[in-house]
């Protein structure tokens, strides 16, 4: 079938229940036969091959025998109506999938892809069970977005909401607003400025008069829903509450990375879908980062076996798609399911491993706790980490002065065009007073660490709110800290009344799966701030939401007999 001619239609209309027209754009092979269709629904633009065929050659599939359609979702680019994340995704795509199963060189089954959004739409899409959807491939994307989304544990994921507002949303909008063009030239150019110099915007407060949204007069449900507190019934419209994913019963596999914005959740649907559902669902996990899938990620490289291009040395990420669609929309058998569920590229050793579980069975859950002669400051530190627990010790202690940040280093960010993400080396922000750092003893043998991670910090504040940051690094034998994975949580997330007393705070750092080499070390940060990837508490009840003023607030952090802080370690037993 590679020789085919594909014929491409733009700008079929669909219609919706309520009288709206989406349009999309089909790549169809072109022999009057009737195919499965492979459906994403994106706010990106379809025409845009950089969204719209990313990371799989769609071309292929469509040689492979499927239809492809590529939809612009509501009140984007050429589709009708009022654009509002997340909110009509799931009705819309209900209505989606049952025109795409009715369309006449369609055979009536229909599967989704796509990663980020359109990730996320399909997800939405199946939680209304539309009977012809046969199966999903949803990648690096949401589920609850209270936590991992426009949120992280209570803190504001200011970076990656900047930057999704003014350079993958804002600028359809401006073209919808404005429609003189001499006006809508002007206003794009003030958006490639402010775009050009956000680093600039970043501090600026209170964010709900955010200038640049402001003046463009653009965008007022990104205000909107900044504001929303973690118990207003709006977040249940525009999330996968348990609820709506106890109601997906479809095939899915799920792709995700190590330092991409999204592995939390990513993982959660993955864990839940599986408890819930009686379909397959398969797990795969690469060193990547949002929508970077290949081999050189941040300031490392994991070998080509990583690259979507060639996963393991066996095939590419395009090729997993034809598999995964033929098994559930062609009924082949192409030994999936035949295959462990779960795939994880573990860094360090850098090989890809199939598991039956996640988390894995074997992992024994290992406390490493803080110790320190009462100075852990910076990595001349005395900060030392072990599995020896704390008896009498010193506390650490340090001032967090709001006006002056730690900075995001790399990371599972998704931050302005050019910014560092995935792993970087660290040892400049270990040199800041306010970051804490606990670092073990050079490994005499490699230690694999796989699975979630925690830190439990027993500390004291008298900021009347304040945040607290942890970071797990692999330190290299020349000095070099690669970051491996971290979290933060706001205390008045956790607790309605800070008070000056000692709280254990849980940080919940996600997930990771690395080697500590023979001769590395393993190393703790811990600080108050990660900016600009979130938000910076201003220690005195407000946010960077609604406050123009803010504090320092001093910082203790405890760990002896009492409140041993530590940070637990999914430790496998190596076979």
């Amino acid at each position: 079938m590679a020789s085919m001619q594909i014929l491409v239609e733009k700008n079929v209309p669909c219609t919706l229940r309520d009288g709206t027209i989406l349009y999309a754009d089909v790549y169809r092979p072109n022999d009057g036969n009737q195919y499965p269709v492979l459906l994403t629904r994106l706010p990106y633009n379809k025409n845009e091959r950089y969204y719209s065929h990313r990371y799989l050659d769609t071309h292929r599939l469509v040689e492979n025998g499927y239809v492809v359609i590529i939809q612009d979702v509501r009140g984007r680019f050429s589709s009708e109506g009022d654009f509002y994340p997340f909110k009509h995704e799931g009705n819309d795509g209900y209505d989606a999938v049952e025109w795409a199963a009715g369309l006449p060189y369609s055979d009536g089954n229909v599967g989704m892809f796509g990663l980020s959004y359109y990730g996320y739409t399909q997800l939405l899409a199946a939680a209304e069970n539309p009977p012809h959807l046969k199966a999903i491939f949803p990648a690096q994307t949401l589920s609850d977005i209270r936590d991992g989304g426009f949120f992280r544990n209570g803190v504001y994921e200011l970076g990656q909401n900047i930057s999704w507002a003014l350079e993958s949303i804002a600028g359809d909008e401006l073209k919808r607003k404005y429609v003189n063009l001499a006006e809508y030239e002007e206003k794009m150019r003030e958006l490639a400025e402010y775009i050009d110099t956000v680093e600039d915007w970043y501090t600026a407060v209170p964010l709900r008069e955010w200038p640049p949204l402001k003046n463009l007069d653009i965008l007022s449900y990104f205000f909107e829903m900044a504001e929303w507190k973690p118990d207003d019934d709006a977040w249940k419209q525009v999330s996968l509450t348990e609820e709506k994913l106890k109601k997906i019963n479809v095939p899915a596999y799920h792709l995700a990375g190590w330092y991409d914005c999204f592995l939390g959740p990513s993982i959660a649907n993955f864990v839940k879908l599986k408890q819930s559902s009686n379909q397959t669902q398969m797990l795969m996990i690469g060193p990547w980062a949002h929508g970077n899938f290949g081999f050189s990620i941040g300031e490392r490289r994991f070998g080509l076996h990583a690259s979507e291009n060639w996963i393991n040395y066996k095939e590419d990420l395009t090729n997993l798609h034809l598999r995964w669609f033929d098994q559930w929309l062609k009924g082949v058998d192409t030994g999936l399911l035949s295959e462990k569920p779960v795939k994880i590229f573990v860094m360090g050793e850098n090989v890809w491993r199939e598991e039956e579980v996640w988390p894995l069975p074997d992992t024994t859950h290992i406390p490493y706790y803080f110790h320190s002669e009462g100075v852990a400051n910076t990595r001349f530190g005395n900060g030392q980490l072990s599995t020896e627990p704390p008896k009498s010790e010193p506390f650490d202690q340090f001032i967090f002065n709001p006006k002056y940040p730690v900075p995001t280093t790399g990371g599972g960010t998704l931050l302005h065009t050019g910014a560092l993400t995935g792993p970087a080396d660290q040892r400049a922000v270990e040199e800041r007073e306010d970051v804490l750092v606990f670092t073990s003893q050079v490994l005499e043998d490699e230690l694999e660490v796989t699975g979630p991670i925690k830190v439990v910090l027993y500390a004291k504040t008298d900021g009347v709110d304040t945040d607290f940051t942890a970071k797990l690094v692999d330190v290299l034998p020349n000095g070099t800290a690669y970051n491996l994975t971290d979290g933060i949580v706001r205390a008045s997330d956790v607790y309605k009344r800070i008070g000056n007393e000692v709280k254990a705070y849980e940080i919940d750092l996600w997930a990771t799966s690395n080697v500590f080499m023979p001769g590395h070390r393993i190393r703790v940060e811990v600080s108050s701030s990660n900016f600009p990837r979130f938000d910076v508490n201003m220690n005195n009840g407000g946010t960077m939401l609604t406050d123009l003023e803010s504090r320092p607030a001093m910082q203790i952090i405890y760990h002896e007999e009492d409140y041993p802080s530590h940070i637990i370690l999914p430790v496998i037993r190596r076979k």
